[in-house]
């Protein structure tokens, strides 16, 4: 049957997004409502979050890298799905903004419910919203949601200036100190890592569910699109080790879904607990935080001599912070150089952070993903060394060349660049 859905965006980053989603999430699940979540772009760190909430697995949704067909495909699904956008709702990729959340309510016909940080405002509220609610007769703005709130007056004093507009005011949360997320320099700290999770959940779950007229807001989700004849990429290899733990933690979850329903068999093993290497034609290293835990990474003698090994039969391919891993050595914030597995002439450090952002149009030069394929990369590493063959000629949103990305040594191959795989011709044969 088909699902429902709504999309819960705001003006800026910043404003709430997360906290008010996850606790839609628990509170929705908590009443018996089927509730999964969504997050639009190329996010890790907060679909774990979704899961967490409501114990449905969380889908990203990627406006700038997947087809409409794609998103279509995935978001398909029975109960009500929240899709929590990124950044501001028409904030995208340069030069025109594709990828933003507003495309992917255009492409699944979904209205947004606007999340409105009011901490700073009063009657200036009404322009914005306004503003956002007539910038895009496609996007419709189909109630508001007030956060940080200072009191019940600031709370009337909202209302009545939002009130000619028509538009629902669907609830005001407070303030609440106790709601804010601790976060590093990739983001968010991990769901995994917060021994209060739960706790932090039935807190946002609670607030949510005294200030959000609920029923209110589930009654504004509407049909899901049917899914058309979309089908996922076909598996590189026929068994996969996938490396995760706290440091590998940054594989999408339909990545790997797609690779199973394509008949491939998925192996997970935990770097940081020195397991070895599962027996696998490919071993995956996806990204993560090994920076963090360089040291135990170093010491795991038994998954780097089983690493090293593997490159003998296997191709061996990491992503970002598993491509890190594949080199000679990382540096640490502290200066302190931690010995990796030697697979690759690369060097890189975290002494001196700079941030490298962005949408990446990739062609394969060599590697276990050929073609062309779409991606992004969001790192604060240095490199310092990186000698040899590329894997990807690369180039930004906007089409302009980049140096290329990446190394492979014989069967070993990574960049920082994360892939968002797409069907090749052999892929597509028979699809509709």
């Amino acid at each position: 049957m088909t699902g429902r859905g709504l999309i819960i965006a705001a003006p800026a980053s910043g404003s709430g997004k997360t906290t008010l989603t996850l606790g839609l999430l628990r509170a929705l699940a908590r009443r018996g409502t089927p509730v999964r979540g969504a997050k639009s772009g190329p996010d890790y760190i907060d679909p774990r979050f979704h899961a967490a909430a409501c114990g449905v697995e969380c889908l990203n949704l990627d406006a700038w890298a997947m087809s409409a067909e794609e998103i279509r495909a995935r978001a398909a699904g029975p109960g009500l799905l929240l899709i929590e956008g990124a950044m501001g709702l028409f904030d995208g990729a340069p030069p025109d903004g594709r990828g933003a959340t507003a495309d992917l309510a255009r492409i699944l016909g979904l209205p947004v419910v606007l999340i409105v940080d009011a901490a700073r405002m009063a009657q200036s509220v009404a322009p914005l919203v306004a503003g956002f609610a007539r910038f895009d007769a496609q996007v419709e703005i189909a109630g508001v949601i007030l956060n940080r709130v200072g009191s019940p007056r600031h709370a009337q004093m909202l209302r009545r200036a939002l009130a000619p507009s028509g538009l629902p005011v669907l609830g005001a949360l407070p303030r609440e100190p106790r709601l804010a997320h601790p976060s590093r320099h990739l983001g968010l700290v991990q769901a995994g890592e917060r021994a209060d999770l739960e706790a932090f959940l039935d807190s946002a779950a609670e607030a949510v569910a005294a200030a959000v007229d609920l029923e209110a807001l589930a009654a504004l989700a509407r049909p899901l699109p049917e899914p058309g004849g979309w089908r996922a990429p076909l598996p590189p290899a026929q068994r996969i080790a996938v490396a995760r733990d706290a440091a590998f933690g940054f594989a999408y979850p339909h990545w790997l879904a797609d690779w199973r329903a394509g008949g491939a068999e998925i192996v997970f093993f935990s770097p940081l607990a020195d397991e070895p290497v599962p027996q696998a034609d490919l071993v995956f290293l996806p990204g993560g935080y090994p920076e963090l835990h360089a040291g135990r990474i170093a010491a795991a003698r038994r998954f780097l001599a089983s690493l090293r090994g593997a490159a003998q039969t296997a191709q061996i391919y990491g992503e970002c912070g598993g491509y890190m891993v594949l080199g000679e050595a990382l540096i640490d914030a502290e200066g302190t150089p931690h010995a990796m597995a030697g697979l690759l002439p690369l060097l890189t450090s975290f002494a001196e952070r700079r941030l490298t952002l962005g949408y990446r149009r990739l062609a394969a030069l060599a590697g276990p993903f050929p073609g062309h394929h779409l991606g992004h990369e969001f790192h604060y590493a240095t490199t310092m060394k990186a000698e040899g063959a590329p894997l990807f000629a690369a180039e930004d949103a906007e089409g302009n060349a980049l140096p290329p990305m990446g190394l492979v040594a014989g069967r070993v191959a990574g960049s920082f660049a994360h892939i968002i795989p797409t069907p090749g011709p052999a892929d597509r044969a028979g699809q509709s």
